[in-house]
């Protein structure tokens, strides 16, 4: 995939969040440097060759120390190009280190710019906030933010303002239910052409929870870093294996009708995900196309005739169990219940791990191990993909007997 190359932008920009750049070099750095240059490359090959803006939705330094943040500043003062505004908000990792008040102070100075801005860029508002005391927004933010929506809405009340804060807002995106705040939704939901974008909880971009709608549009950022998820059902809980190949970042246009696309990009492949968000109404809730009514979709995964269930490494107590991925009309499967039953239909083991979908290249099957079962027994597998709509595969892969 690459931009729609129906849509004629007047604005582009990308954004990114949750990178962590430390005092050491880290490969954080380089992630940044190229996420810049690829920003640009892949904007001055269309039509519309701008980047017009910029924008960092805060924990771009780990602990806010000042060879993070000035060797943040180098990354940006080496790579952006004349035309491109950039905006930064600072978190709670920028406040880590010596804490928010001196945080801001070196903010400040390094970057001569205001922590909460709200500009206009090619006839569009950006609205960006900084927290307060970790990830919260007190009063004085609220009045803030409230006073610049009013400002922006009274502009156009049906013209997209594009709205940045570190933390989801809660029940959003995926990723909120772990890393939001509710402290801005009740000013937020009377704006639906609010297009907002957070981060805070390094949930993967191409997730199709990633975006959602209900009072407003809310995207997820993802992270430069690694990878977190919102689930602690899976074996490995939240972090998932080879969390360190992790570096998406949005980009996003718009145009002179107030139509919006927005384009969620992988760094370590060089690819474009296999989806484009589309926001054509954005002050209109009724033709949201991203609303929670995607849960009531009756399309599940399923195994093809040919998939396949090996067991290897068995053991007096245990084996490993690999399986080819399912497939779905949906972009990708979520994850997989693998369950351990003995002869009788007994479950004695029942787990389940990621489809790996937050990488650009998915492995084509996937394994897990299971220990400390009975000797002397038999048991078989079944497998169940699941979606991220909560729909279960109707029939699982199934293994022969396995006998220890």
């Amino acid at each position: 995939m690459a931009f729609d190359s129906n849509f004629r932008p007047v604005l582009r920009f990308m954004v990114v969040s949750d990178v962590h750049y430390r005092d050491e070099h880290s490969v954080e750095r380089e992630r940044m440097e190229l996420a810049i240059k690829t920003a640009y490359r892949l904007s001055e090959a269309e039509e519309y060759s701008k980047l017009d803006a910029l924008y960092v939705v805060g924990d771009f330094a780990t602990s806010g120390s000042r060879p993070q943040m000035l060797a943040f500043k180098d990354t940006l003062d080496r790579n952006l190009k004349s035309g491109t505004e950039v905006t930064l908000s600072l978190a709670s990792h920028e406040f880590h280190g010596e804490g928010e008040e001196a945080a801001l102070e070196k903010f400040r100075e390094i970057y001569s710019q205001e922590p909460d801005t709200h500009k206009v860029i090619n006839g569009y508002h950006f609205i960006s906030v900084t927290c307060t005391n970790g990830c919260h927004f007190d009063d004085k933010k609220r009045e803030w933010v409230a006073a610049e929506l009013k400002k922006a809405a009274a502009d156009n009340p049906r013209k997209p303002i594009f709205f940045f804060q570190h933390p989801h807002i809660m029940g959003t995106v995926y990723g909120s239910a772990n890393w939001g705040e509710d402290e801005l939704t009740d000013i937020l939901m009377n704006y639906p052409q609010i297009i907002d974008f957070s981060g805070h909880s390094h949930a993967p971009i191409n997730d199709p929870r990633s975006i959602h709608q209900r009072h407003f549009t809310c995207l997820g950022t993802g992270t430069l870093s690694y990878f977190e998820l919102d689930e602690f059902d899976k074996y490995c809980s939240t972090i998932p294996p080879q969390k360190e190949k992790a570096a998406q970042m949005l980009i996003v246009e718009a145009d002179a009708d107030m139509r919006v696309r927005v384009y969620p990009y992988d760094l370590i492949t060089g690819n474009f995900f296999p989806m484009t968000w589309k926001i054509d109404r954005a002050w209109d809730v009724k033709s949201y196309l991203y609303t929670d009514a995607r849960y009531k979709t009756t399309v599940a995964p399923y195994f093809e005739d040919d998939a396949k269930i090996v067991i290897s490494d068995i053991t007096e107590d245990g084996f490993r169990v690999t399986f080819d991925q399912a497939k779905t009309e949906d972009v990708y499967v979520d994850d997989y219940n693998v369950i351990v039953k003995t002869a009788d239909g007994t479950t004695v083991r029942n787990t389940t791990l990621w489809s790996e979908y937050y990488f650009y290249e998915m492995p084509a099957t996937l394994s897990v191990e299971f220990k400390e079962l009975n000797k002397n027994e038999t048991y078989f597998v079944e497998v169940y993909a699941g979606s991220f709509w909560k729909t279960v595969s109707e029939k699982p892969l199934t293994s022969e007997k396995i006998e220890l």
